[in-house]
């Protein structure tokens, strides 16, 4: 009778396993869904890239270089001179805060760390807080102080923290500038002052500055206060962009002078939705500069506007699974933006086209992409986003199959 009971047992488990590899070894047409509504669309760039035929607006921009960004999407808007090379001043010091919020997020530092002052932090000339050698203040203090005032010693003082040198530091801006596709930019130093072939471009600031809005947004906690103190209010901090006080939803970013760059500014702003990113490059006067991005913000969000995504109501939340324990696992649509950039002129049909297998072949791991939605206006493809497994869904071995069989048998979990 033992024997016979597991030689039936055997013979299950193999039923059972040859079943399971059958069942897991092919995945269906799949499911094509689109949801549509009338709207206005402008076809998305690729990162900070041009559209090939772009047809700029006249704009009266007193600078030398400028470009106008979409920052959820990085859609060009408005380009002049983008492309050539000139210096940019303390806008440099947006690459330096990157670097630092990165070094917080990676458990490096914090913003409590005390900052020590080096004499060549102290040396240094430009806009300062006037830091001694052996001052220590918290790095959030620091963070303020570039923000704000643009002081060049303490961007320095905070470049030796977290490169461990200027040089070092400088290094690992360099380094960054190329992940980012910056490829008209080379730093020689952290803080922006004059050096020979210390250079970028109106694009490159552009990207930098989308990069720490979208991976860094508290830097608009510091980049959004008009002023404060330091050293128990001995010191006084005045923002340098007087954005703040006359332009509706500017939040940021940073602004820089030399006598090499001119007046220059990196400037972010939102309105309902809408988020916007006007470099100016090169301009003769403090007014020219703010009175150039004024007219380039002005004219992005007259000409533009963030619009929701079709409904998908319909969407599936799970995808069935073959070839293992599981039978579903859970979708994931971070991915999909919450809007997409639309000029507020023209008409097209706004749609979103979402595919997807109707299951799965084992083994799927959490992240995997799995499906996609295709957002379009008319025949045009604005953009296209992962749908991803929020799950992991293991393949099932003979091991698994033989443990799952047991627990049906016996009542206990394999």
């Amino acid at each position: 009778m033992e024997r016979r009971n597991l030689a039936l047992l055997c013979a299950g488990v193999v039923c059972f396993w040859l079943f399971a590899l059958a069942f897991g070894s092919a995945q269906g047409r799949g499911l094509r869904m689109t949801a549509a509504q009338p709207e206005t669309a402008v076809p998305a760039a690729e990162e900070t890239a041009a559209p090939a035929t772009a047809a700029w607006p006249e704009l009266a921009l007193n600078c030398r270089a400028a470009c106008l960004i979409d920052q959820d999407s990085g859609t060009v808007l408005y380009e002049k001179n983008a492309d050539e090379k000139m210096p940019i001043a303390s806008i440099t010091k947006v690459m330096t805060l990157l670097l630092t919020f990165e070094a917080v997020h990676d458990g490096r530092l914090t913003l409590d760390t005390p900052v020590p002052v080096s004499e060549h932090a102290y040396h240094m000339g430009g806009s300062q807080i006037w830091l001694e050698p052996g001052e220590r203040f918290a790095l959030d203090e620091m963070i303020k102080a570039i923000c704000v005032s643009s002081a060049n010693d303490a961007a320095v003082a905070v470049a030796e923290l977290v490169g461990g040198s200027e040089q070092g530091f400088v290094q690992q801006m360099n380094a960054r500038a190329a992940e980012l596709g910056m490829t008209n930019t080379t730093f020689y130093n952290a803080c922006g002052l004059d050096t020979e072939g210390h250079l970028s471009t109106a694009r490159d600031v552009a990207i930098m500055s989308r990069e720490i809005l979208t991976a860094c947004p508290e830097v608009l906690h510091y980049t959004g206060i008009w002023t404060d103190t330091l050293r128990g209010g001995a010191t006084q901090l005045v923002n340098t962009n007087k954005l703040l006080r006359r332009y509706n939803g500017i939040t940021g970013l940073k602004t820089g002078t030399t006598s090499g760059a001119g007046v220059c500014i990196s400037a972010s702003a939102t309105r309902d939705g809408l988020n916007l990113i006007a470099v100016v490059l090169g301009a003769p006067s403090s007014a020219d500069r703010f009175d150039a991005a004024t007219a380039l913000l002005d004219y992005g969000f007259s000409a533009y506007r963030a619009a929701p995504l079709p409904a998908m109501d319909d969407r599936p939340l799970f995808i069935k699974v073959k070839g293992s324990a599981e039978e579903t696992v859970p979708l994931d649509y971070a991915a999909l933006p919450q809007t997409v950039l639309l000029p507020r002129e023209g008409a097209a049909e706004l749609t979103a086209e979402l595919e997807l297998p109707e299951t799965l072949e084992a083994p799927v791991q959490q992240g995997q992409a799995v499906g996609a939605v295709r957002i379009r206006a008319g025949e045009t493809l604005l953009g296209e986003y992962d749908i991803c497994a929020a799950a992991d869904a293991e393949k099932m071995d003979f091991g698994a199959a033989f443990g799952l069989l047991w627990g049906a048998l016996t009542g206990q979990d394999a």
